[in-house]
Order: C-alpha cells, then sequence, then structure tokens
C-alpha cells in the first residue's frame, strides 16, 4: 500500500460521507436551490483563489524542479479547468462582482484556507501538498461516482463534467504521485504531518458541503 493509498483508506468514510451529503445528491437530481449554487460558488472561488496561491507558494519556496514543474503543471490545470468554468457560471448566473464581493467569506471557507496557509507555518512543502490532495481527489471521485447520472439542471451538469475528465484526472494523478515521492523520503515526523494536513482537509471538504447547503454564517 503506498502512502497515498493508505491515506485514502483512513478517511474513506469522511469521503463517503461528501459523496451522499444533500448538497452533492441534490445538485444530481436537480433539486438544489439555485441560491445554495450560488452561494457556494461565491465560497469555492474565494477557495480556490487561494489554492492557487498556495500551488504558486511551493513553487517560490523550493528550488526542487521536481516539485515546480509538477505544481506548475497542477496550477495551469487548475486555471484551465476550474477557474475558468466558474467565470462561465458567473455569467449565466449573473453573479456580479459586486454581489461577489458584498458575500461575506463563510467561516468554513475561512478556515480551511487558513489550515491550507497553516503548513507553511509549521508545516513542511510535503504537508502543504497534503493538505491540497484532497480538494483534488475526492472531486475526481465525485465526478466518477455519478458519471452514469445526468442533472436535469444544465449548469450542475456542466458542474460534475468538470471532475469527469482526462485533463484533471492527469492533474490528480500527478500530485498523488509527488506526495508518495515525498513520503518515501520523509521522517516519521514529516509523514505524521502530512497525514495530519491530509485527514484535516478531508473534514473541511465535507464541512464545505455543509457550510453551502446552510448558507453558514458568522
Amino acid at each position: 500500500m503506498t502512502f497515498t493509498q493508505y491515506l485514502h483508506e483512513i478517511t474513506k468514510e469522511i469521503w463517503r460521507d461528501s459523496k451522499y451529503h444533500p448538497f452533492v445528491q441534490e445538485l444530481v437530481t436537480g433539486k438544489l436551490p439555485i441560491e445554495i449554487f450560488r452561494f457556494y460558488l461565491i465560497q469555492d472561488t474565494y477557495y480556490l483563489h487561494h489554492f492557487a496561491k498556495a500551488h504558486q507558494e511551493i513553487i517560490d519556496r523550493t528550488d526542487n524542479q521536481r516539485i515546480i514543474q509538477s505544481q506548475q503543471f497542477c496550477k495551469a490545470g487548475l486555471e484551465a479547468s476550474e477557474l475558468t468554468i466558474r467565470n462561465d457560471f458567473f455569467k449565466q448566473l449573473n453573479l456580479t462582482k459586486t454581489e461577489r464581493e458584498k458575500t461575506p467569506i463563510a467561516p468554513t471557507a475561512y478556515n480551511y484556507v487558513s489550515h491550507i496557509y497553516r503548513q507553511f507555518l509549521d508545516g513542511s512543502l510535503a504537508s502543504a501538498l497534503s493538505s491540497l490532495l484532497p480538494c483534488y481527489w475526492l472531486y475526481y471521485e465525485i465526478g466518477e461516482t455519478f458519471a452514469t447520472k445526468t442533472s436535469p439542471v444544465p449548469i450542475y451538469q456542466a458542474f460534475l463534467d468538470t471532475y469527469h475528465s482526462d485533463g484533471f484526472k492527469q492533474v490528480l494523478d500527478e500530485l498523488i504521485q509527488l506526495v508518495d515521492e515525498l513520503a518515501d523520503h520523509a521522517s516519521l515526523e514529516e509523514r505524521k504531518q502530512m497525514e495530519e494536513a491530509f485527514v484535516r482537509s478531508s473534514y473541511y471538504e465535507l464541512n464545505f458541503w455543509e457550510m453551502s447547503y446552510t448558507k453558514e454564517g458568522w
């Protein structure tokens, strides 16, 4: 069992709860109220903005060409897929920049981003990479799980299709491989940090659905 396979195994129940959270289920069935999806998009755009910055922060903090090239690949894939399609969603939903800026960032979104940045303070580049992995991996599994379903709401289907693509899988595979490589050369303490970062991000992913579904506020 590789290190990432181990991480996947110990978080499988959390991920199962994510896949079958009412937000995701209603996204697939088309029953999710559009105002909840709008709220999610605002919070997720904040998250993805910092997610991309975290990739860049990793690049800026190392001279290891393997890590640099990997993170450049992941960052380019992120910008070409999730960030681009969200701009399309904003147009379709008439979700203006003013509305996005006036909507407060919810506690869970704020805390998830803070958790990622914390890796740069008292973790390592390896734990930072581990904190980013659940987002890619869980969303890919959601795309795979519901690939045979078709949401009656076109924008929801477009959202799901984003994570069921060869390009997205390539980015995921690259990050999994890199985390495994770093774990192979990490100390026991650093592997523990990597595990903790991955598990906590998995919890935040689950809580992100709940945050959106309840339109969480302070």
